[in-house]
């Protein structure tokens, strides 16, 4: 009985996950421009996204700012895990950590309306328009909400890798620099690439805060969605969001079987020592 019923509760459970996506998907391939009615198997809204210059801009400027702020991100990220894991002061490092998991749990209304008063000020004593700002404020704004998932994702690395193997470098003739670079960032490259997966995933699917600090010059992927809603989402959004699917859901199973395979190699190299 209780396997019967854990197997149903996961099977509702996965139900409630991927059900509606399924579903996005399978109007994605609707010939009409319809959710109640299905007409016949069609890439024509596949189509008529390859047609559509404004989805295209809005996908380019997602793209471009999801990566540049995870990029950055992660590399203010990982030297901020290192220079915490570095502090002598546990009161001062526990202050630091307090500090730093204050934009995670700041709800994103808060943290869009303090970032956008701040570059209304910003713009105000520069002398230039709001909208001159768009791309370089929400970069900062992205940047700003994405570092504290990067550290929590290097820190705890960095702490587990500890200090022996940096230190027998720095006693061969290497410099504190060389150290980081050849010895313990490696080490620590599962963090760093998890935490740049994620300030990726989170500004690539971020709404709120660039609502507030977007401007009419550059315009997301998200943004483009939500003005749409005003009146119609059109279908081609769903071919757009399929596309996406397909994607993330391939580098998933590249991620996982590429773990996979190091893991194997770890076994192997464990087995024969």
């Amino acid at each position: 009985m209780k396997k019967h019923l854990s197997t149903a509760y996961l099977v509702l459970i996965f139900g409630i996950l991927y059900i509606p996506i399924l579903t996005l998907i399978f109007f994605s391939f609707n010939s009409e421009n319809s959710t109640a009615v299905f007409g016949e198997f069609s890439f024509r809204w596949y189509k008529e996204l390859f047609n559509s210059p404004d989805t295209f801009t809005a996908l380019r400027n997602t793209l471009i700012l999801a990566i540049s702020s995870a990029t950055i991100a992660t590399v203010i990220g990982t030297a901020a895990a290192e220079g915490i894991y570095k502090m002598r002061s546990k009161v001062l490092k526990a202050t630091i950590n307090s500090v730093t998991n204050i934009p995670m749990m700041n709800p994103d209304i808060v943290t869009g309306m303090s970032m956008m008063l701040f570059f209304v000020v910003v713009a105000g004593i520069l002398r230039i328009s709001y909208d001159d700002m768009g791309f370089v404020a929400m970069l900062i704004a992205h940047i700003t909400f994405c570092l504290p998932y990067v550290i929590l994702s290097v820190l705890p690395r960095i702490t587990e890798f500890g200090d022996s193997l940096s230190e027998a470098a720095l006693d061969l003739g290497c410099t504190p620099m060389q150290a980081f670079f050849k010895v313990k960032l490696p080490n620590i490259m599962h963090g760093v690439v998890s935490g740049f997966v994620m300030a990726f995933t989170l500004s690539l699917d971020d709404f709120v805060i660039s609502y507030f600090v977007g401007s009419s010059k550059f315009q997301t992927l998200p943004l483009l969605i939500y003005s749409m809603t005003k009146k119609k989402v059109t279908p081609d959004m769903y071919a757009l969001s399929t596309l996406i699917i397909i994607t993330i859901f391939a580098l998933l199973i590249f991620s996982n079987v590429r773990s996979g395979r190091e893991e194997e190699r770890r076994k192997r190299k464990a087995a024969r020592k």
